[in-house]
């Protein structure tokens, strides 16, 4: 049976937590109770030091259970500091590892800020203020294999998620929580964005697209679109990192690497398509990530006509799609964008798409 595991901030709280009793004159403990809202859970201390009377370190190690997680058995520190009561009782800083934000913030989401407030405030004295920075070692380097940058999360990994506990799914499970979740928001939104991947949303939103009508796919973008279209969808905005969106273009409705990835050949194909030259092709397919051959095609000035073809052929394939296995019709628009999150291309239909949940928006502000 699948073992169930905890979240990455699950356990930095836990580490702020045992620092943070420790300062209190309580004994090193070999594990802290935690309120995950609403579970509770056991939660070990790797490590746990008392720097002097007022600061403490203490160390956990990330078990997600038997997900596949790139941070599995990675540490966790937390460095707390008791100082005199300023405006708020806690402030949480990122330290090495831990991500920012654009604008300068600690990566640290709702969900975790919560469980911060839940697990440390009723610690915290009246006339105190707990500093809690979190370091994550391996941080900086394990972002590096995450789409992190591309949503706005500098320097390291994010503390994200809307639950503490981490519950193993199989493929035929994760597809099934995927396609209820669908059912649910068609209900009242004829018109969708899909979204691969949940960082998606932050790319959603800043086009203007309400939460309400972005629905999250995994990989199985070809299911999705044929269960949008059987329950009564209208029209669906494909929104990707073009490194995983340019598979349809080629015929491939499950985005896993895992079952195929011929995004550079997609790519170089795109490149005699609209007329660039062999050597660019040849450049494309050589490289070693999409990333790369994105470049590639910027600093040859062919970057806009390959994507620009591109974009239309994921919409046009992805509607062959439906037709063929939902026997409707379903318009689709594609909006391609890079690791960084900036807008690549979007096709004609895309354009349309958004200009009307823009129009949406506006209307829905001028109710009374």
């Amino acid at each position: 049976m699948a073992r169930t595991g905890y979240t990455l901030p699950v356990f930095a709280v836990a580490a702020a937590k045992a620092a943070l009793l420790r300062l209190q004159s309580i004994e090193s403990v070999p594990q802290v109770t935690l309120d995950l809202l609403p579970d509770s859970a056991e939660i070990p201390i790797q490590q746990l030091t008392l720097l002097d009377a007022q600061s403490a370190v203490a160390i956990t190690i990330s078990d997600p259970g038997d997900n596949l997680d790139l941070t599995r058995d990675t540490p966790i520190w937390a460095w707390v500091r008791l100082e005199p009561r300023q405006d708020q009782p806690l402030i949480l800083e990122a330290g090495e590892g831990l991500g920012r934000t654009a604008a300068g913030d600690p990566a640290i989401y709702s969900y975790a800020r919560q469980l911060f407030d839940a697990n440390l405030l009723p610690l915290i004295a009246a006339n105190q203020t707990l500093r809690v920075t979190i370091i994550l070692p391996a941080g900086r380097q394990l972002a590096q294999r995450t789409s992190n940058a591309a949503f706005g999360v500098l320097e390291g990994l994010s503390l994200l998620g809307t639950s503490g506990i981490s519950q193993p799914l199989s493929a035929a499970e994760h597809l099934k929580e995927l396609r209820l979740a669908l059912q649910a928001k068609v209900i009242d939104q004829h018109h969708l964005t899909f979204c691969l991947g949940s960082n998606g949303m932050q790319v959603a939103e800043r086009l203007g697209i309400p939460a309400a009508a972005v629905v999250q796919t995994g990989n199985w973008i070809g299911a999705m679109l044929v269960e949008a279209s059987l329950r009564g969808a209208e029209s669906v905005l494909l929104l990707g990192y073009q490194g995983k969106l340019i598979k349809l273009a080629g015929g491939i409705f499950n985005t896993s690497s895992h079952l195929a990835d011929a995004k550079l050949e997609i790519l170089s194909a795109a490149v005699i398509r609209t007329g660039g030259d062999l050597e660019t092709a040849q450049s494309v397919l050589a490289a070693p990530t999409a990333d790369a051959a994105y470049k590639i095609l910027l600093e040859r000035h062919q970057a806009a006509a390959a994507f620009g073809w591109l974009a239309q052929q994921i919409s046009e394939r992805a509607g062959q799609y439906v037709q063929k296995y939902a026997d409707q019709a379903l318009q689709i628009g594609t909006v391609l964008f890079d690791r960084q999150g900036q807008i690549i291309c979007r096709d004609a239909v895309a354009s349309e798409l958004i200009a009307a949940f823009e129009a949406g928006a506006t209307a829905a502000e001028r109710q009374p």
